[in-house]
């Protein structure tokens, strides 16, 4: 697409979008059909009309800014780490020591019931005072967008439009999301936050009196009812025109929307439809928020109004068929393919919820915690433990103190090297639960496993139900899985790893952690090639298995290209490779660095009897004390890391000198 040579925004400015407004915690309920009354568990997602908008900007390759306020607790810290991670500036989230951050109850009855109850009296985002921001912050970005719940109350009132006045002096372009909710007008119970519309004149007029100062309103034809004061759509659209020139935007949910841009027509249904796809929904909330972010995306990017239409109900309709409103907004990526994919086939896209390719993008796409290294040590071994605990004649119970014995070590070798961003762990929840809660939480890379140690055919731990075991896991854990696997095992022992493994990848899809296979092919049964782990990976790969990750062996350089290879091609989105040491002298597992150190997809390693095998037995017998087997462990561990960068560095210079010849 040609870009306008015209922009309707000032130039130079840092960033696209301010958003004010509500910033709260959804509780999504996860029992769709149930009454609010009978759930009995919610999901937690970043909330509020302003705050999905900004959230859905940064998804969608904006540069958003959020300006509100959040308790100083632990829904606050949530949420503005949320907002930071999709990479929304939070500089102008203020921390309100007196206040708590706002929360949401919803529940998810059926397509036309979605009880909800706001928990907002005296919250931390509706005491938004003006001197939470200046006049150079506003005039930083390009637009200002302010959602109606923002002049509702005095003290959010004038917050508001000392914000737009800042923005009207600054040539900053200015977005209202009417966003009207009856309830936090005070029109309905308290409890009654489902209702979404009430008709009431003071509001009407409130509403009127801010219109003048806004270039693009959005809003449902009962929002504009709201804002004209009028109950015929196109009556309502006239008295808004009466005050304002803004662009006005009608969302008409699956019809689409219509943009009227100078004067009103005489029927709504002569102003032109901008289409979108009919999906079958699963949840209206927060749709309004994504058709926003859709619109804005490329408003702020100079396209044409059908151009931002056609994103914006495409954002609208991806979220009405997924669960929650932040966490459901598209990426680039999953735009592209939907709009593509619904041109071509509509009727495949009616369903995007079980369309697997769409599915993988928003997996896959959205911004992650990037790993350009990851120097692991490996403790999550159940039977090995237990056998030297019990050739020491030590307590089982004084694995789990071990245990936590390595993660201070980790902790040291963190600090003492500076790898921050760079440490990674495998522990187990068996023995080494306390270690798992000590190492979680430090931005740590954590693999734990869901194998049975030693099954083949592969079984899982805790039972075949793995799903139900992912519940209970923090979301930062990848699910390790060691899988004894060859692809010319007999074909009902391959096909029965085989689904056991599809039924692991599917749990992690939906509890959202990240995989991680560990393949380590036989020794005894059949013959072991060149190219065995090769066909293994491919092989996975052809009956649509993506993890995050691979746990491989030692492997030639050629092997490694081959590996490399076939990963650039089946799966871009790989996060990497990690290699494994299987308690090989530490001399034999540097050899191995060396051949992995050239690979585009080997991140570092996870190794772990290379290092704890020797401190571990003296440690049970009682030959050495903690502080001794600490340091220990810290020496191997250390010296593995070393060699490694060692490795890495000096493939990098060779590299550089073969393209310098």
């Amino acid at each position: 697409m040609t870009k306008n040579i015209y922009s309707r925004f000032g130039q130079g400015r840092p960033i696209d979008i301010v958003c004010l407004g509500r910033l709260a915690v959804d509780l999504y309920a996860q029992q769709v059909g149930a009454r609010l009354e009978d759930v009995s568990s919610f999901a937690k997602y970043l909330g509020g009309s302003s705050a999905n908008i900004a959230f859905g900007c940064a998804r969608l390759g904006l540069a958003s800014s959020m300006l509100a306020r959040v308790g100083n607790d632990h829904m606050g810290r949530f949420l503005t780490e949320t907002l930071a991670n999709e990479g929304c500036d939070v500089s102008h989230v203020r921390v309100d020591d007196d206040r708590l951050t706002a929360l949401v109850l919803l529940g998810l009855k059926d397509r036309d019931t979605f009880p909800l109850v706001f928990y907002r009296d005296n919250c931390a985002d509706m005491a938004i005072d003006e001197s939470d921001f200046d006049e150079s912050f506003i005039a930083s970005s390009k637009a200002l967008l302010i959602t109606g719940t923002h002049f509702s109350t005095d003290q959010v009132n004038r917050a508001s439009r000392r914000a737009l006045d800042y923005a009207r002096r600054n040539q900053v372009r200015t977005v209202l999301d009417i966003d009207y909710r009856p309830v936090l007008w005070g029109l309905t119970a308290k409890a009654d936050g489902e209702t979404r519309f009430v008709a009431n004149d003071s509001v009407s007029t409130h509403i009127q009196s801010i219109l003048p100062l806004f270039d693009l309103v959005i809003g449902t034809e009962e929002e504009f009812r709201i804002a004209g004061g009028k109950h015929d759509l196109t009556e309502a659209l006239a008295a808004v025109r009466a005050v304002t020139e803004a662009t006005l935007v009608v969302k008409r949910g699956p019809l689409g929307c219509q943009i009227v841009h100078g004067d009103v027509p005489a029927s709504i249904d002569d102003a032109p439809i901008h289409g979108g796809v009919q999906v079958e929904v699963l949840n209206v909330l927060g749709a309004g928020d994504a058709f926003a972010s859709g619109f804005l995306s490329g408003w702020l990017r100079d396209e044409p109004l059908e151009a931002c239409a056609r994103k914006a109900n495409a954002c609208g309709a991806l979220v009405v068929a997924r669960h929650g409103c932040a966490p459901a907004m598209p990426t680039p990526a999953e735009l592209d393919y939907f709009l593509e994919t619904a041109e071509l086939t509509p009727a495949r896209m009616a369903r995007p919820d079980l369309d697997a390719k769409l599915a993988r993008l928003h997996r896959v796409t959205p911004a992650r915690t990037e790993w350009s290294e990851v120097l692991g040590f490996a403790f999550d071994h159940r039977p090995q433990f237990l056998e030297m605990a019990r050739q020491s004649g030590a307590d089982e119970a004084r694995i789990a103190v071990l245990k936590q014995l390595f993660v201070e070590a980790a902790s040291q070798t963190e600090k003492h090297l500076a790898l921050g961003g760079r440490i990674g762990v495998l522990i187990d929840g068996r023995y080494g639960q306390d270690a798992l809660n000590a190492a979680t939480g430090r931005g740590w890379w954590i693999g734990r496993p869901v194998e049975l140690p030693g099954s083949l055919p592969l079984e899982f731990d805790q039972g075949r139900s793995v799903g139900t075991t992912l519940i209970d896991w923090p979301r930062e854990h990848i699910a390790k899985c060691l899988v004894q696997y060859h692809p010319d095992h007999p074909a009902e022992l391959r096909l029965e790893q085989e689904a056991q493994i599809q039924g692991l990848y599917e749990a992690v899809k939906n509890s959202g952690n990240e995989l991680l296979l560990e393949i380590v092919v036989p020794k005894s049964g059949p013959a072991i090639q060149d190219d065995t782990v090769y066909r293994a990976l491919a092989r996975l790969y052809n009956i649509g298995i993506f993890p995050e990750w691979w746990k491989l062996e030692s492997m030639s350089a050629a092997q490694w290209r081959a590996i490399d290879r076939l990963i650039a091609e089946r799966d871009p989105h790989c996060r990497g490779v990690v290699l494994l040491g299987l308690s090989a002298p530490i001399d034999k597992v540097c050899d191995g660095f060396k051949a992995a150190a050239a690979s585009t997809t080997c991140r570092g390693f996870t190794v772990g009897r290379t290092i704890f095998n020797e401190p571990s037995r003296a440690w049970f017998a009682r030959e050495i004390d903690d502080d001794e087997l600490i340091a220990r462990v810290r020496t191997t561990f250390e010296t593995l890391i070393g060699a490694w960068r060692a490795a890495r560095a000096d493939a990098a210079r060779q590299a550089s000198q073969e393209c310098a010849a």
